[in-house]
């Protein structure tokens, strides 16, 4: 009780609560600022000032001073009172400091305190219970009753007098024990499930988060390979400028120096055809004739000079035509460096590992061996006797993957080590099974392929054929398909890769990997999807 004297002791008079910023007036009593300053303000529109307190009056208006010692007492008051939020109920006959309710009585709709409880009545009507912040909520609030059963027709707690309406009289009801009991089982059923859904979002959360982890680690690695992607392309690309600008400026010499030359030698034949001007124009103007007819025959000399003129004529066109033509050739296997070194980059960056493909050999030719693991195509001088469908191609080596394509990134790729006669490439499945061309892979509108026989090279696609450059490493291929670009692209799997062609089209139907094998073996490595 001594706190709640104290606590009186620390209220302002104006607003009763403790308080805030103390300040004093010359009369001695404190006030919160806030509150006393705005009692001056009104006080001031009608001329004089006061103290709320003691009424004494003042000409002008007081000064306010700080009150340091009380603004101490209060903050040091107030770190020893429990804070509100840790109390939810608080005793209703305690005006004077919120001491917490230790009971409730639904009978008064009061909370005490334990003093307030000790000399509270305790006859039968008065119903005790844990404190409650609304004691209302214990009650009917139809007949203001205590609530003592439980309707489970109508899933609502009732008083005594409900229970004789005609809403419930025909009603089962129960004891609220009982029917709290039988909540509390069905509580603890759905405890159980919630737990054990708990548990499993837990492993769920653990699995998310791990596969997080993963995947920044898979970044960051493939961060710090584009990285190293990026560098060594920029100083492939900075070297090949250099070699570029060199070759220009090597030729730029070249030329330069044949111009010289020729200009040179013109000069000096201009010279020359001046002295012969001047000698002729002295011969025609002498009066001599003897002088005139015993000079060498001009007539000669000048057939001669024709003569030699001519073939000056033809050596400078020939050093013209050397000297201005660029250097094509050198230029366009520069041009076509750059354009592997990007398309690889490309590859690069939207292809992963490839994964495995298999060979279908329900479309296997009959004189074509297909492996037991489904990844190997070679000659066979027998023929393995398949059952004829309308699936199995009929006249050549042929093999269609078992898997199609039918939208994203994907790409495969075949070992080619083991041959010098095949195709590979891509096709819808529709493709012809049983013509003798249009069966062929690349020989139709429904197939792309990449052929190579003996030493030659050459893409086809619906009987064109585009012969490829010379000196290809026969090693691995990988035909890249990009299905939404319509894009079926080739290239030699060597250091650095190398792009041999890119077929663009609308695809209209799914594809499969397609390969023909003519003599010795060749092996698939796998095929991509980047999802």
């Amino acid at each position: 009780m001594a706190s709640a004297g104290l606590r009186e002791e620390l209220e302002c008079s104006i607003c009763l609560s403790i308080y805030t910023d103390p300040v004093t007036l010359r009369c001695g009593h404190n006030f919160c600022w806030v509150c006393i300053d705005h009692v001056l303000d009104i006080q001031g529109t009608s001329g004089g000032y006061s103290c709320p307190e003691c009424r004494q009056n003042f000409q002008e208006r007081p000064a306010l001073q700080r009150n340091i010692t009380l603004r101490n007492i209060v903050e040091n008051f107030l770190s020893t009172q429990p804070s509100h939020k840790d109390f939810g109920v608080f005793c209703t006959h305690c005006i004077h400091a919120p001491i917490p309710a230790v009971k409730s009585c639904l009978h008064c709709e009061v909370s005490l305190c334990e003093n307030h409880l000790r000399v509270h009545k305790k006859t039968p009507e008065h119903v005790l219970c844990d404190p409650i912040s609304s004691v209302q909520t214990k009650k009917c609030s139809i007949h203001k009753k205590i609530l003592e059963y439980y309707c489970p027709n109508d899933c609502t707690c009732i008083c005594g007098a409900c229970r004789l309406d005609e809403r419930h009289k025909e009603h089962q009801v129960e004891s609220l024990d009982e029917a709290s009991g039988k909540r509390k089982k069905k509580l603890k059923n759905v405890l159980q499930k919630v737990s054990t859904q708990k548990q499993e979002t837990e492993k769920k959360v653990q699995t998310l988060q791990e596969c997080k982890r993963k995947a920044q680690e898979k970044a960051d690695v493939e961060t710090e390979r584009f990285t190293a992607l990026f560098s060594d392309l920029k100083k492939r690309i900075e070297d090949l400028e250099k070699r570029v600008l060199s070759d220009m400026s090597r030729q730029a010499e070249r030329v330069a120096l044949s111009y010289n030359e020729m200009i040179q030698q013109l000069e000096i034949k201009k010279e020359e055809l001046s002295r012969r001007m001047r000698h002729i124009e002295e011969l025609c103007n002498t009066g001599d004739p003897l002088t005139v007819l015993q000079e060498s025959d001009t007539g000669d000399m000048c057939d001669t000079e024709e003569e030699g003129d001519n073939e000056d004529r033809e050596r400078r066109n020939k050093q013209l035509q050397d000297g201005t033509v660029l250097d094509v050739a050198g230029i366009s296997h520069t041009l076509h460096m750059l354009f592997d070194i990007i398309t690889g980059v490309n590859v690069c960056f939207y292809t992963h590992i490839a994964s495995d493909i298999l060979l279908d050999v329900n479309t296997a030719g009959n004189k074509i061996h297909i492996s037991d693991d489904r990844k190997v195509a070679s000659r066979s001088e027998n023929s393995h006797n398949r059952p004829e469908t309308a699936q199995r191609f009929q006249r050549y080596r042929q093999v269609l993957s078992s898997r199609s394509f039918s939208s994203g990134r994907h790409y495969w790729e075949v070992d080619v080590g083991g041959s010098d006669e095949w195709i590979v490439g891509m096709c819808y499945p529709s493709i012809d099974r049983r013509e003798v061309l249009q069966s062929l892979i690349g020989f139709n509108n429904k197939s792309w392929g990449l052929v190579r026989v003996g030493n030659q090279y050459s893409v086809i696609h619906d009987s064109a054929i585009i012969q490829l450059p010379d000196k290809i490493p026969n090693e691995k291929v990988r035909i890249y398909l990009d299905y939404e670009a319509g894009q079926i692209s080739f290239y030699i799997l060597c250091d650095p890769i190398r792009h041999l062609h890119t077929f663009t089209a609308s695809f209209t139907e799914t594809l499969h990997a397609a390969l023909l094998v003519r003599r010795g073996f060749i092996k698939l490595s796998g095929g991509n999807q980047k999802m």
